[in-house]
């Protein structure tokens, strides 16, 4: 059943390929807890994102990250998908920069608003959920707005670097047996790429 339960969980989000022309393939490497027991998995997730390829020293430099549309499957491995929900995707505000703000718009599906906000280090994007088994959805477009420094590269990437430091997090709620189960899962990129580099000079 424990088996059963975790190949359920490595099927919960399916990507289908988005409008941009030339997305980065993003992997996410999972790790999902329930019935006692962890197993790991991972996710692919495109992601469009564009900046500018140069800036002054000391100018505006608008960075945009647009995730690809998903789809979560009714059912998984024989067992019903109900939902996911308490969605984290979190991103680290650039070396060379200085923050000035972020926004999130667009989206669809995602069964409650989301929000996104400065949080250390990082820019988190939350979704409360939840969103249902068999529903097709799309993560907001972040807009993250930055003031470069002096000198070098402004580099964008995702979030996250291992499990117990993730850059995407949820809880997947799925039935076996009738049963209803909770499976948080972390994850991280592996590769993580550069999404977009701009150079101050």
């Amino acid at each position: 059943m424990k088996t059963a339960v975790f190949a359920a969980l490595a099927l919960l989000l399916a990507t289908s390929t988005p409008a941009s022309a030339e997305p980065h393939a993003i992997t996410y490497k999972l790790k999902a807890t329930a019935l006692g027991q962890s197993a790991e998995f991972t996710l692919d997730q495109p992601i469009d994102a564009t900046a500018p390829a140069t800036v002054a020293p000391g100018g505006a430099v608008t960075a945009v990250i647009d995730p690809a549309p998903n789809k979560v499957p009714a059912e998984a491995a024989g067992y019903t998908v109900r939902e996911i929900r308490t969605i984290t995707l979190s991103l680290p505000v650039p070396a060379n920069s200085t923050f000035q703000s972020v926004t999130a718009t667009g989206g669809a599906g995602l069964g409650s608003t989301p929000t996104i906000a400065l949080s250390g280090n990082n820019v988190v994007l939350s979704i409360a959920g939840p969103i249902k088994g068999g529903a097709d959805f799309e993560l907001p477009t972040i807009t993250l707005n930055l003031v470069a420094g002096g000198s070098g590269a402004i580099s964008t990437q995702l979030g996250g670097s291992s499990y117990t430091s993730p850059g995407l997090t949820f809880t997947a709620g799925i039935s076996a047996f009738g049963i209803p189960l909770d499976a948080p899962a972390t994850g991280y990129p592996d590769p993580n790429p550069i999404l977009t580099t701009t150079t101050i000079g």
